[in-house]
């Protein structure tokens, strides 16, 4: 944790000619592009992994038909279509799953008051008006929605709806796609389980809003950071 803690100090060092009092924040948006620069090839292989799969629609389609009134043999045989042209069907979850330990590394930080038995300076750091360590909850008892720290937050809440609701509609458009590709109609599934987290997928993106109202202000600039980051990224790969 103190290793940590001395990286993020350094880039806030590094940044403080430029952002002042905001520093600190600023090194963790750029800790955050670091990170995603390091799994970035991740995403890359990810979506090629998404492109394969797309390829197999009609395969599997194919095997919808021909196994409509025994479910379980289908299951087996999209399993066995998949093992064949080793294309992984959750392959799109190891770069989130390899974020987690930088975001926890993060979220401890900032909320713990000590670091190996002294006090934590970066929680005197700011993002503006509103402390890095503190929540929205603190924020709407030291001032209220519209005081000096709650409008930090309703900025937040702001790139969090945008970046979301352009999710939405692009996952909407990608499933729809995809569906069609299919089976011209989206119904079955491919693997057990997949056809109601392809469903709820969709919102997901809009947790992101009680993510940043619950944790501290420095793990909610890492989900702020991350998720816009995300958001390019599929542009760009997926394009």
């Amino acid at each position: 944790m103190s290793v940590f803690a001395h990286l993020v100090e350094q880039l806030a060092d590094l940044l403080d000619p430029l952002f002042h009092a905001s520093a600190a924040a600023a090194a963790i948006v750029l800790f955050t592009a670091l990170v995603r620069l390091l799994v970035h090839p991740l995403s890359r292989a990810a979506a090629r992994g998404g492109r394969a799969r797309a390829a197999l629609q009609p395969r599997i389609a194919e095997l919808r038909r021909r196994h409509a009134k025994n479910p379980e043999k289908l299951q087996q045989a999209v399993l066995e279509l998949h093992a064949e042209e080793k294309v992984s069907p959750l392959s799109g979850c190891l770069p989130s799953l390899l974020q987690l330990p930088a975001f926890f590394l993060l979220y401890h930080l900032f909320s713990n008051r000590t670091i190996g038995g002294a006090p934590n300076d970066l929680l005197t750091h700011r993002l503006f008006a509103a402390p890095l360590g503190g929540r929205w909850a603190d924020a709407l008892a030291d001032g209220g929605m519209f005081g000096a720290a709650g409008f930090v937050y309703l900025g937040l809440f702001a790139v969090v709806a945008a970046v979301a609701t352009f999710n939405y509609r692009r996952t909407k458009q990608t499933s729809a796609v995809a569906a069609g590709a299919g089976d011209g109609g989206g119904t079955g599934e491919q693997l057990p389980g997949l056809g109601a987290v392809g469903r709820v997928m969709p919102f997901m993106s809009f947790l992101t809003l009680f993510t940043v109202a619950v944790m501290p202000l420095a793990a909610a600039l890492y989900v702020v950071t991350s998720a816009a980051w995300s958001a390019v990224e599929r542009v760009a790969l997926y394009r």
